[in-house]
């Protein structure tokens, strides 16, 4: 038996035989050509990149029948960086100039992009450096001759090992043959871990050495829940999964039974439950879960994966399906949250300090031909659906004032160009610079919603980056620093009369959402679609009286020990054995 720890990506427990997919590593040599070889090379290489563009196309022609036109996006993403000038253009220069031969060359320019995004320090970001991985081998292979192995093929339901998957391999698969993803590479927000999880495929990615441990046809156990992995597994292992798949599917049947009633406390206090998304991929799981709309929609998404800037009509399109796929129910769309750990590459500049730079809303304040795009799109989406707008990073009044200044004048050229829009707009803020925090009564009468981004506010209270190991253990969110100042904002949007959410991580867990909703009136909770059940049911066997006094007796205490202590020793007492606060995070 062989026990492996990775990362959870599409939560789900899967029993099976493995399909070892091994796409060794290319040898790529470097040889030099002759003067009267140049052509010849760069017509080897523009060769590649047609066949290669051929593939995608035959890949997306035939997925076209069974698969939703969100997905297909990625496919037409992964042939813009087809044409990208990085790997084509100064490919094509490099032969020219340096006389060395197209694999060599492409490889290079392949791994300098790359490099920028692996860089990044947002997840999300970082994933997009494998599609250009994904890409670029697929253009190595046809260079080299390697012929391109498909989990299309597969006639057996087995569970896929491979060093990494392309989404152009997850829009081929037959789904009732693949039972479950295990990958060397990837994180949760690569797009094989977000499709995986919209067609509930259970996946385990970021697993080193698994390729060298795993054999065709060998017993293994996909845990997507714990991120486990186990190959060759013991009986009693067996068992025990077995069980747990059991119970497992037998959880997810129960949630599901509640996805269409209200999230009301057994005192009759109403939460709205909605989704965080990054991408239209996500909107069916997001419906499945039983999302009422979309608390927050990243936009960073649309800039990724090329070198030009998305057009009005990309955004106005994305936004209007996502407007018309969610309706009656809001869609807030958060306009362009660039810098920081957010790094877009045809944007941003390297800064000394970023998460305290150009980042954000400042960034759409200097960038005002971006910014007024993106505001011109979701005005005219708003024409079709509930639409509201979010502005990121707030730090002062002033900023707003500017923003909606801005707000205004699209709506006068809208208007003066005839087209069609929303014209009394709600506008929200995000709260989470601890000086919005603090002038929250201020800001509150300046716009129509808070939206609490928990993540970024408690990064920046407890001057803690929870991305870097050394120091994420003091990223605490019951930190009762972080506890106060969200009850603080609570009563100055109660106080102004406008709703407010909670759109960061603490929304989705079932412990510091019960605290959440005891600090003071929250409308909605934003979460990423998988938590929304779980917390539909914690919402629905607690009283808002019980969730207030646990919270008044937290705000008492003086460490986050102290109320780590309590709540451990105090939660269990009050709710069901099957109500799980176990985790903090």
């Amino acid at each position: 038996m062989i026990k492996l720890a990775g990362i959870g990506a599409s939560r789900g427990i899967a029993i099976g035989k493995i399909y070892l997919l091994d796409r060794s590593r290319m040898c790529v040599l470097k040889y030099e050509i002759q003067k009267d070889e140049i052509n010849k090379e760069i017509q080897r290489f523009k060769e590649a990149v047609a066949e290669s563009t051929k593939y995608l196309n035959k890949i997306k022609e035939k997925a076209k029948k069974n698969l939703d036109s969100k997905f297909l996006g990625i496919m037409n993403g992964h042939m813009m960086i087809l044409q990208d000038d990085l790997l084509v253009s100064e490919t094509i220069d490099r032969i020219k100039n340096e006389r060395i031969n197209a694999e060599w060359v492409f490889q290079k320019s392949m791994k300098r992009l790359r490099n920028i995004f692996l860089k990044m320090d947002d997840e999300y970001l970082r994933e997009r450096g494998k599609d250009i991985d994904h890409v670029g081998n697929l253009i190595l292979r046809n260079l080299i001759g390697h012929d391109q192995e498909s989990i299309a093929d597969l006639n057996e339901k087995a569970i896929i090992v491979s060093r990494d998957l392309a989404p152009s391999d997850v829009v081929q698969m037959k789904k009732d043959k693949v039972l479950g993803f295990v990958t060397e590479a990837g994180g949760k927000t690569s797009h094989v871990s977000i499709m995986a999880a919209s067609f509930e495929i259970p996946a385990v990615v970021g697993l080193n050495g698994i390729i060298e441990k795993a054999g065709l046809g060998d017993s293994i156990i996909v845990d997507g829940i714990e991120g486990v992995v186990i190959i060759n597994p013991t009986k009693e292992e067996f068992k025990h999964y077995l069980k747990k798949l059991q119970i497992f599917e037998y959880h997810n049947k129960e949630l599901l039974k509640i996805k269409d009633f209200k999230a009301e406390t057994t005192d009759g206090f109403s939460v709205k439950l909605m989704a965080n998304i990054e991408t239209n991929l996500e909107i069916p799981l997001a419906k499945r879960q039983g999302a009422q709309g979309v608390g927050l929609f990243r936009t960073e998404c649309l800039f990724l994966n090329r070198q030009d800037l998305p057009s009005e009509e990309e955004h106005f399109q994305i936004y209007k399906e996502t407007v018309e796929s969610f309706a009656p129910h809001p869609v807030i769309i958060r306009t362009l949250d660039a810098g920081g750990d957010k790094i877009v590459p045809q944007l941003n500049k390297i800064e000394a300090n970023p998460a305290l730079g150009l980042r954000a809303i400042r960034y759409s304040l200097k960038q005002l031909n971006i910014f007024k795009e993106q505001l011109r799109a979701i005005l005219r989406a708003g024409h079709f659906g509930n639409i509201k707008i979010m502005y990121p990073l707030i730090s002062g009044l002033e900023e707003i004032q500017k923003a909606n200044e801005i707000l205004e004048e699209v709506k006068e050229d809208l208007s003066r160009d005839g087209i069609p829009f929303k014209k009394n707009i709600e506008i929200g803020i995000m709260i989470e610079t601890p000086s919005a925090a603090v002038i929250a009564d201020v800001l509150a009468h300046a716009v129509d919603f808070f939206s609490i981004g928990t993540n970024d506010l408690i990064q920046y209270v407890l001057a803690v980056d929870r991305t870097n190991e050394m120091v994420a253990s003091l990223y605490q969110p019951l930190h009762p620093s972080v506890l106060r100042l969200i009850q603080l904002v609570l009563k100055s949007a109660e106080k102004a009369n406008i709703e407010v959410s909670v759109c960061g991580s603490m929304g989705g867990n079932p412990l510091s959402a019960l605290i959440l909703l005891g600090l003071g009136k929250i409308d909605s909770m934003s979460m990423y679609a998988h938590s929304l059940p779980k917390i539909k049911k914690m919402i629905r066997n607690v009283s808002l009286k019980d969730a207030k006094d646990i919270s008044s007796h937290i705000l008492t205490l003086s460490s986050f020990k102290e109320i780590n202590d309590y709540v451990s020793a105090e939660v269990p007492k009050r709710f069901s054995d099957d109500m799980n606060f176990a985790d903090l995070n």
